[in-house]
């Protein structure tokens, strides 16, 4: 189990890892056999916690489990699911309940399993700052003692995104998704709107409208797409989740990539048919079983344009009114509609870390982007033994599936591969069905990995 220990007897790393969500405890799992690796993975709360806030009952994994931190590049990797499965005594009750999918509580429970036998974990340990000093990496901690590593590897994850409008209005009453269980708004008795029809908002709606007690008196949801649209789950356009194809997309130009992530967008952000389905049954329950006990309005084609408060409205909860202003995208009309909460699942987007400021110069591109390379270190201006690597940072340059569990295990392991610079994990050689860029999926496998760094092979 992991103890917590110090990080004196490392003063020198070969990596540190700053955030521990899926994907760094993914390359902590990878690394974790590797006797030769000195690793550190710093994490700022005190245990693994993830999508805790919009963690509602019964949400279901949009991927199959085998999508774990390892199986799909280290099947005998001991940190798999299927090890957790067996070593819990679960495995033939699993097998029972499930075809290919589980719960996400379950897949959380998964993740604290692992990270809690991953002895290069730090828990309490948030980075206050990243900088160069004497040719290495030091990392500063709040209280601790100052790391220094030859690789960095960043892995905080990405911020819930408000429109600018909302945020200051943000609180109780209006919150994005990702507070829903955190936050938990008075919802019961009152009129309540959801902005955003992807994945997290057909969630939101559906524990919404299946708790009884927390049933609201009036629902609106707001969709900018023409549609409540199901995720594109076929099995031809889940070749965008497939290495090859992160290859492929990784040699296009910006502009055809900027295309492509656009026409994709349902393979990732679409909802689960089977969530749709729950809704709309309910709906119709409510509707035929309890008429006028909700009332509903499914709005599609429109945008939230603005949002304010309006002392003057009649609210139900004791506290000012909120006005949402919406536009017709069909028509052009511009229509108001009073709330008392609202919960926008509007995605996230991706900062520059704070702890990143003393580099921020080295790093950044004149526009304020980051430089990826095919093996997701970045193109910076420091010395070529030092490598800086991003997790869930690089969709412009490796396609859809970047923010997707779906390859973080490939990912974690072309970053381990580069990191100590030998092939320890087989990751250029998948085939795929569709043959990207002319290759003929049956012929020749690709050549074995090469990093894109020039790095140092560790003793």
């Amino acid at each position: 189990m992991n103890d917590g220990g110090t990080d004196a007897d490392l003063p020198e790393l070969d990596v540190a890892g700053v955030g521990l969500g899926p994907c760094n405890l993914s390359l902590a799992a990878l690394l974790a056999p590797l006797a030769d690796v000195q690793a550190r993975f710093l994490e700022a709360r005190s245990s693994f916690q993830w999508h805790c806030g919009i963690m509602v009952p019964g949400a279901q994994l949009q991927v199959s489990f085998l999508k774990d931190l390892v199986t799909l590049v280290d099947p005998c990797n001991p940190f798999s699911f299927l090890n957790y499965l067996a070593t819990e005594g679960l495995l033939h009750r699993f097998l029972i309940a499930h075809t290919d999918r589980c719960s996400r509580q379950e897949f959380e429970r998964y993740y604290q399993w692992a990270a809690g036998q991953i002895a290069s974990i730090r828990w309490d340990h948030g980075v206050d700052s990243v900088d160069l000093r004497d040719g290495r990496f030091e990392i500063t901690c709040a209280g601790r003692e100052p790391v220094r590593a030859r690789n960095l590897v960043i892995g905080s994850g990405r911020t819930p995104a408000l429109p600018d409008f909302a945020r200051p209005l943000r609180g109780d009453s209006v919150l994005h998704s990702a507070e829903l269980r955190i936050v938990r708004p008075a919802t019961a008795g009152r009129d309540v709107m959801v902005v955003g029809a992807g994945q997290s908002g057909a969630e939101v709606v559906n524990h919404l409208i299946s708790d009884d007690a927390g049933l609201p008196r009036s629902l609106t949801w707001v969709s900018s797409r023409v549609g409540f649209l199901p995720i594109d789950d076929s099995p031809f356009s889940n070749e965008w989740f497939h290495p090859a194809y992160v290859d492929h997309f990784y040699g296009l130009s910006a502009q055809r990539r900027e295309e492509l992530l656009r026409r994709q967008r349902l393979a990732s952000d679409g909802v689960t048919e089977s969530l749709l389905r729950d809704i709309y049954r309910r709906l119709y329950e409510l509707d035929v079983l309890e008429p006028h006990r909700l009332g509903y309005r499914l709005l599609v084609n429109r945008r939230v344009s603005d949002l304010f408060t309006d002392p003057s409205g009649d609210a139900t909860g004791g506290t000012d009114r909120l006005m949402a202003i919406i536009r017709d995208e069909d028509t052009g009309k511009i229509e108001s509609c009073a709330a008392d909460v609202v919960v926008f699942a509007t995605g996230y987007r991706s900062e520059f870390p704070a702890y990143l400021e003393p580099l921020r110069d080295r790093i950044l591109d004149g526009d304020g982007s980051l430089r990826v390379r095919r093996d997701y270190s970045l193109d910076w201006d420091g010395p070529d033994d030092l490598g800086i690597y991003v997790q869930n940072s690089a969709e412009a340059t490796h396609g859809i599936a970047d923010p997707n569990l779906s390859l973080a295990a490939w990912r974690s392991a072309r970053i381990a591969n580069s990191i100590v610079g030998r092939t320890v994990y087989r990751t250029e050689d998948s085939r795929s069905t569709i043959s990207w860029e002319g290759a003929d999926p049956a012929g020749d496998r690709p050549a074995a990995f090469t990093s894109d760094r020039v790095g140092v092979p560790l003793p």
